[in-house]
C-alpha cells in the first residue's frame, strides 16, 4: 500500500508539460477547419442546393429530401479529402452524454470489389437500437426500432477519421428519446411567440433567436492519483477524504497564474475545439485548487448545446494525453467549491436587436421591459420546473452551498431595472387616465413617461484619483452571485446548471416557459386594444402601447415574488421564499415531480414541445438514474470501507498494541501507563470508529435491500434519498476521522492534499 500510493504521488510530481505545437495559422484561420460550415457548403455543393440549405438553416424552411443526395455527395468529398473513412449519427440520449455508431463509407461494387458511397438516405436517417438507451418505458427490450434524423441547423464535423452528423433520436412511435428534439421544438416555440410580440414594436422582425453562452467549470487531477481512487473512478467524486489543511481559504487560486501542465492542456484543448468550430474565448483558474473554467462566445442555443457536449467529450480525451483526468462532477471534493455551468441566455432578432438590452428611446425601453417582465413571468410560474431542469443526484451536492446558487429559483435584476419596473407598476394620473404612452413627446405626458420610467441611463463613469488610470465605465447593475437567475445587463445568467449536465435540459424548460408567457401576454394585449381605442379616441395616444402598459402592470405585480436582490445564502431567505410561494423543496426525487404538474404538462403540450407520455417517460428515467447513482456510490463506499479502510486501520491498531506490550515489558507499570496513554486512546478510538463503520456498512446494505424491493421508480428514488444516501455521510464521517489518526504511510488512498495540489 505504501509503495503504491507514494509511487503515484511521486510520479505526479515528476510530470512535465507536453510541448503543444500550435498551428502555423492564426486561430481565425483554422477556426472551423473540421466543420462542414457555410464556407465548405458553398465550395462543395451546387449553387441551388447551397441556397436551399441556407434557407433551411436561416428561415426554418422544410428540408427537401430530393437535395439530400447532393448534400451527401458534397459532404463525402470534403470528408474524404480530410482523411475520413467512417460516418456516424451523433445524438444526445437521456444518459447526459452522447452516442455514436460508426459505419464506413465502403459498399459492394457488384464486381467483387468495394466502392466508397454515402447517399442522402444514409445522411438523413439511421436506425439505432432504441431499447438499449433510457426510454422510461416507451420502448420495451423486445421493441428495438428507433430512428436518428439529421439536424441540418447544426453543422457536421470531423472527429479523427469519422464524419459526425448531429441528429435527433426518436422512437418507432415518434416520441423523443433525446434532448435535441424537444430543444428544437422549444426554440421554435419561443421564436414564434417572441416574433409576435416584437411586431408590436417592429413589424419587420422575421425571426427571434435564443442565444446561449455557457461557462464550463471543471477539475483536473493527475491520472495516476485518479486511478488510485476507486471512488473517483467509479462515481466521479470522492466518497471520503478529510479536508486539506490548505484548500481555497487563501483565495490565491482564483485568477492566479495557470500552472504549466494545465496551460499546455488548455492550449491543446483550445486548438482542437477551435478547429471544431467551438468559439473558445476565456480560460482561467477557478476558486478551488485544481479547478478551472473555459467559456466560449455565445451562439444560437441549439449549436451552443452541441458544442458544449462536443467539448466535454474532447476535454476528457485531451486531458488523458496530458496525464490528467477531467472531473465534471458538480462536487468531486467536500469542503471546497463545486463546479457549475452558468448558462447566459438571451433573445435577439434577425435585425440585430438584443431583446433583453435597454434601448435609447422610451419605445425601445418599453420593448425591453416587456421581454424582461415576461421572462420573469415564465420563471415565476414555472420556478419549480426550472429547478427540476437543473437538478440531479450530483448537482444536489453543490446547490445551496456557499459557492453556488441556493436550491430556490429567484431573479436578481439590479437597482436600475427594478426601479424601471416599479415605476411602470406605480399608478400614474393623467387627463387620459392611468396610462403611459412612450410615443408621446409632449411635455404634458404623464410623469415618468419620457425621461423617467421608460428612459434608462447607459453605463456610468468612475474616475479614480490616479492620473495614469483611465476613466472606468460602470455597468447599470451590480452582480449577485447568490442568484440562480440573474440579469447581467443584456441577458440572464442561469447559474444553477450543473457542470456535467446537458444544457438542453435547462434550455428546454426556460425557452418553453418564456414562450408560454409571451403567448399569454399577446393574447391579453390584443384583447384590450379595442377598449383603449374607444377610450383614447381623438387624444392621439396609442391604444396598443396603453394596452401593453396595462398588461405589464399586472404581470409586474404577479411575478414580484420571484424578484430578490438580497443574499440567497441566508436562512432568512429560505423562510421568505416559502412565504412568497416559491418552491423550496430540497429532495431531488421530489423536485423531479414538477415535470408532471398539470401546469407543466399543459405548457409543454400546448407549445408542442413534449407530450404527457414523453414527460412521464423522462421522469421515469430521472428517478431511475438517481437511484442507480446513489446505489453505485453505496456499493463503492461499502467496498472501500470493508476492504481498504478497516484493514488498514486495524493493521495500525495491531502495531500500536504491539508497541503497548513492548513498552509495558520494558518500563515499570506506572511509567508504562503514562507512555501508553496516547496509544491506548488511539487504539480505543480506532476500535470505536471501525465498529461504527462496520455497523454503518451493514445498515447501508439493509437500506438498499429494502429500497430495491420497491417496484415504483418514484418511490424507490425517494427511499434511496431518505434512507440510503444519509448513511453515506455517516460512514464518511468516521472514515475521515480515521484518516487523521492512522499512520500516513499506511493510508491506502491519495489524500486531498495530494489530489488538489499536484501540477
Amino acid at each position: 500500500m505504501e509503495a503504491l500510493r507514494f509511487q503515484v504521488v511521486g510520479e505526479a510530481f515528476k510530470k512535465k508539460p507536453l510541448d503543444v505545437k500550435a498551428p502555423s495559422e492564426r486561430p481565425c484561420e483554422y477556426f472551423g477547419k473540421k466543420v462542414f460550415n457555410r464556407e465548405k457548403m458553398y465550395k462543395y455543393l451546387p449553387k441551388d442546393v447551397y441556397e436551399k440549405m441556407i434557407d433551411v438553416i436561416d428561415n426554418g424552411a422544410r428540408l427537401d429530401r430530393t437535395v439530400a443526395d447532393a448534400v451527401a455527395a458534397g459532404m463525402k468529398q470534403w470528408a474524404t479529402e480530410n482523411g475520413v473513412t467512417h460516418y456516424t449519427h451523433w445524438f444526445q440520449p437521456l444518459t447526459e452524454g452522447t452516442a455514436e455508431k460508426h459505419d464506413s463509407f465502403i459498399e459492394h461494387d457488384g464486381k467483387g470489389g468495394m466502392v466508397e458511397e454515402f447517399s442522402g438516405k444514409l445522411l438523413v436517417q439511421q436506425e439505432p437500437d432504441a431499447s438499449s438507451f433510457p426510454s422510461g418505458g416507451i420502448r420495451s427490450t423486445f421493441e428495438a426500432r428507433g430512428y436518428s434524423a439529421w439536424d441540418p441547423t447544426s453543422p457536421v464535423f470531423i472527429i479523427d477519421d469519422t464524419l459526425c452528423i448531429p441528429t435527433v433520436f426518436i422512437s418507432y412511435s415518434g416520441e423523443a428519446l433525446d434532448y435535441k428534439a424537444p430543444l428544437l421544438r422549444a426554440l421554435h416555440a419561443v421564436n414564434v411567440a417572441a416574433v409576435d410580440v416584437c411586431h408590436y414594436f417592429d413589424p419587420t422582425v422575421k425571426k427571434v433567436t435564443s442565444n446561449l453562452g455557457w461557462e464550463q467549470e471543471y477539475f483536473l487531477v493527475d491520472e495516476g492519483l485518479y486511478a488510485a481512487r476507486p471512488d473517483l473512478l467509479l462515481t466521479g467524486r470522492t466518497l471520503m477524504g478529510h479536508d486539506s489543511a490548505k484548500n481555497q481559504q487563501m483565495d490565491d487560486h482564483y485568477f492566479g497564474a495557470i500552472p504549466e501542465r494545465v496551460a499546455a492542456f488548455m492550449r491543446d484543448l483550445e486548438i482542437q475545439a477551435l478547429e471544431l468550430g467551438v468559439p473558445c474565448k476565456t480560460r482561467h483558474n477557478e476558486v478551488a485548487p485544481n479547478q478551472f473554467e473555459l467559456a466560449p462566445i455565445f451562439e444560437e442555443t441549439n449549436l451552443a448545446v452541441d458544442h458544449n457536449m462536443m467539448l466535454m467529450s474532447l476535454m476528457k480525451k485531451v486531458a488523458r494525453k496530458h496525464g490528467f483526468r477531467v472531473l465534471l462532477h458538480e462536487k468531486p471534493f467536500a469542503g471546497i467549491n463545486g463546479s457549475g455551468k452558468h448558462n447566459n441566455w438571451s433573445l435577439s432578432t434577425d435585425n440585430g436587436i438584443l431583446l433583453h438590452a435597454p434601448g435609447k428611446t422610451p419605445e425601445q425601453n418599453l420593448r425591453f421591459a416587456t421581454f424582461i417582465v415576461e421572462t420573469l413571468m415564465g420563471v415565476y410560474k414555472h420556478n419549480g420546473l426550472l429547478k427540476a431542469s437543473i437538478m440531479s443526484a450530483t448537482n444536489a451536492h453543490r446547490l445551496g452551498a456557499n459557492e453556488a446558487p441556493p436550491a430556490i429559483v429567484s431573479s436578481f435584476l439590479g437597482k436600475q431595472v427594478s426601479e424601471l419596473l416599479d415605476h411602470i407598476e406605480a399608478p400614474l394620473s393623467s387627463p387620459e387616465g392611468d396610462t403611459i404612452d412612450p410615443t408621446d413627446k409632449t411635455n404634458e405626458a404623464p410623469s415618468g413617461a419620457v425621461g423617467g420610467a421608460l428612459l434608462m441611463g447607459g453605463k456610468g463613469h468612475f474616475k479614480m484619483d490616479i492620473p495614469e488610470i483611465p476613466e472606468l465605465l460602470i455597468d447599470n447593475t451590480d452582480r449577485n452571485r447568490t442568484s440562480p437567475f440573474a440579469f447581467t445587463g443584456n441577458r440572464f445568467e442561469f447559474r444553477a446548471v450543473g457542470s456535467e449536465a446537458n444544457c438542453a435540459s435547462a434550455m428546454i424548460a426556460l425557452n418553453s416557459a418564456v414562450a408560454e408567457a409571451l403567448v399569454n401576454f399577446k393574447k391579453r394585449v390584443d384583447a384590450r386594444i379595442p377598449d383603449f381605442e374607444k377610450k383614447l379616441k381623438g387624444t392621439g395616444h396609442s391604444a396598443k402601447f396603453h394596452a401593453i402598459i396595462d398588461v405589464l402592470r399586472e404581470d409586474i405585480k404577479t411575478c414580484k415574488p420571484i424578484r430578490f436582490d438580497g443574499n440567497g445564502y441566508s436562512d432568512e431567505w429560505v423562510v421568505e421564499a416559502e412565504k412568497r410561494g416559491l418552491d423550496v423543496e430540497k429532495s431531488c426525487p421530489k423536485i423531479f415531480e414538477r415535470y408532471l404538474d398539470e401546469e407543466s404538462v399543459q405548457m409543454f403540450e400546448s407549445l408542442g414541445v413534449m407530450t404527457r407520455k414523453e414527460l412521464e417517460a423522462r421522469n421515469e428515467v430521472k428517478w431511475e438514474t438517481y437511484t442507480k447513482k446513489i446505489q453505485i456510490e453505496a456499493r463503492v463506499l461499502g467496498d472501500l470501507s470493508m476492504n481498504h479502510i478497516i484493514p488498514v486501520a486495524t493493521s495500525y491498531q495491531t502495531a500500536l498494541l504491539k508497541n503497548v506490550d513492548s513498552v509495558s515489558t520494558v518500563f515499570p507499570i506506572d511509567k508504562a501507563e503514562k507512555l501508553n496513554a496516547r496509544n491506548l486512546k488511539i487504539i480505543e478510538e480506532i476500535a470505536e470508529r471501525t465498529s461504527a463503520i462496520e455497523k454503518g456498512a451493514e445498515e447501508l446494505v439493509n437500506a438498499r435491500k429494502l429500497a430495491n424491493k420497491i417496484s415504483d421508480e418514484h418511490e424507490k428514488a425517494i427511499a434511496y434519498h431518505d434512507k440510503v444516501e444519509p448513511k453515506l455521510d455517516e460512514i464518511r464521517y468516521q472514515i475521515d476521522k480515521l484518516e487523521l489518526i492512522v499512520d500516513d504511510a499506511l493510508w491506502p488512498l491519495p489524500k486531498y492534499r495530494e489530489l488538489l495540489f499536484i501540477r
